[in-house]
Parts: structure tokens; sequence; C-alpha cells
């Protein structure tokens, strides 16, 4: 393998993150002068910032015609949030769960979820239904400006004050400072956005794979670092909720934003592989509808759902390298995950779920 592709290639995720770092500062700092509330911010440039390198990556390769990158890294990067992310992030410390993830953000991630594996049905998704994709973000984001002006989040809204209190009152210095991160940040995700994808795709010629086991992998777990980063050292610091929203909100955030914008501004309908559509988009839906019976189950992610998680993901890495590889033990690996592994683990879950149902009747009984 060349050596100036894989410095592309690492290159290109660098500026990745240093461009999303550059556009969160600035532009937190710049809505926190112009009066904007820091839980608004936190909700949207945050969460925006790190979600950029999948947004710039997804855009630019559906753009130059790159559809199994685009439609790879979305699917790859909602598996990694939820099966590693979560996973190593509960492994390290029990992870809290909020009353509105489960009541909320985790219904609007399945049917996001759902959404898009029934608009890649046919093969493709057209502009019409990223504009609907698109929209459902739009109205997420009101509904939750909604709910914060009903129920302001003062404890949240500190935590970002005491981030950002330097830039409230800003020098003209520091706005041209603060709009060059915001202008600079983006131009940096856009380069490194293009060498990230010319880098992929080149590896994935050199190898003999297909452009969306790229996207599946590399080009995913490359575009998730920022979000690896934010929850692992939430969780290490104690602030657990962080670590679960982040993951959570990022899936949304991709399929309503990311694959939206990417099938409205492609310049034909975005195609979707017939094996995306076959596994990889049910594999996605599945661990987002996993997330259910976990989450309900005492408002607690256990450090055993979070091994659960991991080994799941290390399961899916192996089936999509010896995919790859066509490897004569791709039928008999297949054949122990939907025989046994995964009825298992269904079946714990039930059990798991009816048992925390049946403690919880309990409780209410006894305190009435």
């Amino acid at each position: 393998m060349s050596a100036v592709i894989v410095i592309q290639l690492v290159a290109g995720f660098v500026l990745l993150i240093a461009g999303a770092e550059g556009l969160v500062r600035g532009a937190s700092r710049i809505a926190l002068a112009l009066g904007i509330p820091p839980l608004i911010i936190g909700l949207t440039v945050v969460a925006l910032g790190t979600s950029s390198p999948e947004l710039a990556v997804s855009i630019g390769a559906s753009v130059t015609g790159r559809p199994d990158i685009t439609v790879g890294n979305v699917i790859g990067s909602n598996i990694l949030n939820v099966l590693f992310i979560l996973g190593v992030s509960a492994a390290l410390i029990p992870l809290v769960v909020q009353r509105q993830l489960v009541r909320l953000d985790v219904p609007i991630m399945i049917a996001a979820s759902v959404a898009a594996w029934l608009f890649a049905l046919d093969g493709q998704v057209n502009r019409l239904e990223g504009g609907l994709l698109f929209a459902g973000l739009l109205a997420y984001v009101g509904f939750l400006f909604n709910q914060l002006r009903q129920e302001r989040g003062t404890e949240v809204e500190a935590q970002y004050e005491e981030k950002y209190r330097r830039a409230v009152d800003m020098s003209a210095r520091t706005w041209v400072a603060n709009v060059g991160l915001v202008v600079g940040g983006l131009a940096v995700l856009a380069l490194g956005s293009h060498w990230l994808v010319a880098g992929a795709t080149a590896i994935a010629e050199l190898l003999g794979v297909s452009q969306l086991i790229i996207g599946l992998t590399i080009v995913a777990v490359g575009t998730s670092l920022p979000e690896v980063a934010t929850s692992i050292l939430a969780s290490i610091r104690g602030e657990r909720d962080i670590a679960v929203g982040n993951a959570v909100g990022s899936n949304i955030f991709n399929l309503l934003a990311v694959l939206g914008l990417s099938a409205l501004v492609a310049p034909v309908p975005l195609r979707v592989n017939t094996a995306a559509i076959h596994f990889d988009l049910p594999v996605m839906v599945a661990v987002a509808l996993a997330c259910l019976p976990i989450f309900f189950t005492g408002s607690l992610i256990a450090r055993w759902e979070g091994f659960l998680f991991l080994g799941y993901y290390a399961a899916y890495t192996v089936y999509l390298i010896l995919y790859a590889q066509q490897h004569d033990a791709l039928p008999l690996f297949s054949d122990v995950m939907l025989l046994f592994v995964i009825p298992l683990t269904v079946l714990t879950l039930v059990v798991i779920t009816w048992r925390a149902f049946g403690r919880q009747r309990t409780a209410s009984r006894a305190s009435s």
C-alpha cells in the first residue's frame, strides 16, 4: 500500500477532528455573545460539532458519486455509537439513563432508523426522502427548544457558562478571531473530508473490497472519533448522562441530517448497496431496538450489558472482515450468530425487561 495513501487518510482524520474543534469553539462563543442560552448551544452547536466529520465526509462522498461511502459511514457510525461507545463507557462505569432518553430520544432514534431502512428498500434514497429526514431533524430540534423554554436546565447552563464565560463580552478582535475559527473550521472539515474520502477509496481499490465495507469500518470509526472521545471522557469524569445522550443524539443527527442532506445535495438519487439493505441496515435497526429493553431496566446500563454490546460489535466487525474476504468460515459464523447467539440475547433481554416491570409494579403497589 502506498505511503501517500496512508498519509492522506491519517491527515484527513486529523483535519476532521481539528476542524470540528474549531467550529465548536468559535460557534459556541459567538452564540453566547449573541445571548443564546448555553443549554441550547449544547444541544445544537456542540452536538453538530461532534457529528460534523460524518456530515462533511458523507456530503463530500455523495456529491462526488461515492454513495457507498456515504451510506456506509452513516450505518457504521450508528452501529459503533451504540455497541462500541456505550459498550466501552458502560464497561468503565454503569451508565445512568435519563427518563427523556427512554421516552423521547431513543424512540426517535428507532423511528429514524426504521424510516431510513424503508426509504432504502427500493435501492436508493431520493431527494424527497432526504427532505423528509431533514424535516424530521428540524421538528426534533424545534421540540427541544420548546421544551427548554418550559423547563430550563440550570445545572447544565451553569456548566456551559463556566466553560465559555470568557466569550460573553467580546471585543472586536475576539469577534474576528471567533468568526475565523468558524470559517477555518469549516474549511478544514471540507479539506479533511476530501482527503479522507480519496484515501478510503484508494484503499478499497487496492485491497479489492467494496467502498461500502470501507465506509462501514475505517471511515465510520474515523469520523466517530469525536463521539468516542467525548463519551468515554464523560463516563470517566462521572458525567454519565452526557455519555449516553451524546451517543443517542449523534445517531439521530446522523440519520436525519447527514443522510438527509447527503440525499438532498446528491446529483442523482443516493444509491444503496444491496448488501446494506439486506444486512447492515437491519443490524442498525436491531441495535437501536436493543436500547429500549436495556434502558428500561432500572434506568441503568450495567457493566455486563456494556460488555454484551462490545461483544456484538466485535462479532459485527468479524463478519465484515469475513465477508470482505469471502472466507470459508463465513456461513458457519453467520449460522451461529443467527441461530444461537442472537436468539439467546433476545430471550435474556425479554426476561430482564419482564422482571424490571414486575419490580416496578410491586414497588408502585407498596407505595400506594
